[in-house]
């Protein structure tokens, strides 16, 4: 399947969830990435080796698939951190999520998320 059909089909499915489930679960727009050692807004250090991220307004722990819509790329990530704090951005992933995303050197990039479990 090329990348833009996997992106298309993703966003389909993730629509159908919110709509079964009633919720606003499904959400695309810019994703950036970081990569600090600080303590993150749920009490545990940010560790940018592991699979997390910030959201703005996700429960801490609830875990979602982000498919990267440049290149069809995925990869699910749990929120442990609020954010991102920059206009436009939906989304701030660790380094290695990014990396397996596939966008560190550009820094950001479209994508579409959906809660997963």
């Amino acid at each position: 399947m090329s990348n833009k059909l996997h992106v298309a089909a993703f966003v389909i499915g993730a629509v159908a969830i919110a709509a079964s489930t009633g919720t606003a679960s499904a959400q695309c727009g810019r994703a950036s990435w970081y990569a600090l050692t600080s303590k993150t807004a749920s009490g545990e250090r940010m560790n940018p080796a592991a699979m997390t991220a910030a959201h703005r307004s996700l429960a801490f722990g609830t875990k979602i698939k982000v498919v990267n819509k440049a290149n069809g790329k995925s990869v699910v990530v749990r929120i442990n951190d609020r954010g991102p704090f920059v206009k436009g951005r939906v989304l701030d992933l660790s380094k290695a999520a990014a990396q397996k995303l596939g966008f560190i050197r550009s820094g950001h990039t479209p994508v579409c998320m959906a809660k997963v479990g």
